[in-house]
């Protein structure tokens, strides 16, 4: 059995390794706040965003180890006080560092965050040539899943399926892949390993 004890101290460790991040960003407008705490867990949140752009409220909240409640709260502050910002996407509410990320890289965000579409841009930035059966079974997804999802990322803006699958700007969505590889899946950080492969240069 996990004693309470256990379970707090547990907290606090997630909470002050995000508080850090947190009060090393520019995301930080808090300083000097006595408020019992709280600031270690607006701080947490903050750096957590930070790093994990895109994630939606439920993740914020069990990943910190908040209650609903809490988490709530200290991200109405850092809304209010524009230190984060949100996007809706369909069910969710995903949260950025304010001013930070463009809306294509915001919506790229929020959907390099759910597995199969993510998979999917993967193998498309892999291979331009993949079809649709060739993504399904590459991540072992029906084809009409493709399809859905497929769908979804062309009117986001993502895909191209005039002719085939297309990854609309490409090295955008690259760059977000790499530079939060350890944030995503264990496939992003193998396919960041081997991004500069993927990246033309044409001077």
């Amino acid at each position: 059995m996990v004693e309470r004890s256990d379970v707090d101290e547990n907290k606090r460790a997630t909470l002050r390794r995000f508080a850090v991040l947190g009060a090393a960003t520019p995301l930080s407008k808090f300083r000097g706040d006595d408020d019992g705490g709280e600031s270690e867990a607006r701080d947490a949140i903050a750096g957590y965003v930070a790093t994990t752009p895109g994630a939606h409220f439920s993740k914020i909240r069990d990943d910190l180890k908040l209650g609903t409640g809490e988490a709530q709260h200290h991200l109405r502050q850092l809304l209010d006080s524009q230190v984060v910002e949100s996007r809706r996407d369909g069910d969710y509410r995903r949260f950025y560092p304010a001013e930070q990320f463009t809306p294509f890289e915001q919506i790229a965000l929020g959907y390099l965050r759910r597995e199969t579409p993510r998979g999917m841009l993967i193998e498309l930035l892999r291979d331009p040539d993949a079809t649709g059966s060739d993504l399904a079974e590459a991540l072992d997804v029906s084809r009409p899943t493709v399809s859905k999802y497929a769908s979804s990322l062309e009117e986001a803006g993502l895909l191209d399926r005039e002719d085939g699958y297309a990854v609309k700007r490409p090295e955008t969505v690259i760059t977000l892949l790499v530079r939060y590889a350890d944030s995503f899946g264990e496939d992003a950080a193998t396919f960041a390993a081997q991004a500069d492969g993927f990246i033309s240069f044409d001077p």
